[in-house]
């Protein structure tokens, strides 16, 4: 079968394949199981094979590629308008299919099998994170029942149940102290797992020159650094920096009809933690910065007298991510150029 474009709806065990030639008719159609794809697609003529960018489509379609198949990847949301009438799997890998054939469809490139390792221990480290930050708020709840209120703040929590868990104290019950000191060891033990992860996204930016570069960016640190080149690659994906602003949801949301535009919130697309961590990275460096004698100090300097800090905050994670771009993209390092007085 002369085959052009090869639409693939992934499952988890079975999957839906329907082919189209080069007019766009549809000439195959097939289910069958994940395993047996990579056989049937071997014995095809390179083509342009199309699946959605989810769970185990960069693995197959490193496979793929490796029989001289171009992959396009999309994201499951642009495919969606595609689908006709009821949804089902064979419509859903026909819409694929077409959808792949659209000159403004946005393709996700294939990671490598580096790029998904390393997103793999962000998300891990997140999910220890997400389990730390649940065991102090049960801590801080169990107090406030016992009329202990404990200031806000990672450390004075620590400081405060350290002093109430000792022998000498009786604001607690013997068992409730037992508790506490159970889930201090839980606390510990997450501590010393979480810093495990920080060491080794160190030393990933130590061999890895991208994530190097990047670090030299004010507010992208080894944890910014790492999930971004894990994310991001070298930047070929996006044709300017505003494209990977806006991919991250960076950029403001559009309400425009009848010729009137109107701006709202940012959009928040895109990876949740990405647009977190580089949230987080802006408020730190965003005192330093303001003061200094640069063309993004003044620029700042101006935001600031006309806009709530918040606000700030956000354009300044967008500029970064603009920044990131512009290194991934061109292989260069951040510099700041004091203003001539």
């Amino acid at each position: 079968m002369d085959i052009a474009i090869l639409g693939i709806d992934l499952g988890k065990n079975s999957c839906s394949v329907v082919g189209l030639d080069a007019s766009g008719r549809v000439i195959l159609r097939r289910r069958m199981q994940r395993r047996t794809i990579v056989g049937m697609t071997a014995k095809l003529s390179p083509c342009i094979v199309a699946m959605e960018a989810c769970c185990g489509a960069h693995h197959l379609g490193r496979v793929l590629a490796g029989q001289g198949h171009t992959l396009r990847l999309m994201s499951p949301e642009y495919v969606r308008p595609y689908v006709k009438a009821q949804k089902n799997d064979d419509r859903d890998a026909e819409a694929i299919a077409e959808a792949a054939t659209r000159p403004t469809m946005r393709f996700v490139a294939v990671k490598s099998e580096d790029q998904l390792d390393m997103q793999t221990l962000h998300r891990a480290r997140d999910r220890l994170v997400a389990e730390r930050t649940s065991l102090m708020n049960q801590l801080r709840a169990l107090l406030l029942e016992r009329g202990i209120i404990v200031p806000q703040g990672y450390a004075k929590l620590k400081l405060r149940i350290g002093e109430l868990v000792t022998p000498s104290r009786d604001e607690l019950s013997p068992r409730i102290r037992l508790l506490i000191e159970d889930m201090l060891t839980r606390w510990q033990a997450l501590d010393e797992r979480i810093a495990a992860f920080d060491a080794e996204f160190i030393a990933e930016v130590k061999q890895n020159d991208a994530a190097r570069r990047l670090t030299s960016i004010p507010g992208i640190g080894a944890l910014n650094a790492t999930a971004l080149v894990a994310a991001v690659g070298d930047g070929h994906t996006f044709a300017r920096g505003r494209d990977l602003a806006a991919w991250l949801g960076l950029v403001p949301r559009q309400a425009t009809t009848g010729g009137k535009p109107r701006l709202l919130g940012i959009t928040k697309r895109g990876s949740k933690y990405l647009r977190k961590m580089l949230i987080q990275g802006a408020r730190s460096a965003l005192p330093t910065l303001s003061r200094s004698n640069t063309r993004l100090g003044q620029w700042l300097r101006g935001l600031l007298a006309r806009a709530h800090s918040n606000t700030v905050v956000v354009a300044l994670a967008a500029k970064m991510a603009r920044m990131v771009w512009a290194l991934l993209r061109h292989g260069t390092t951040f510099e700041q150029r004091a203003i001539a007085a």
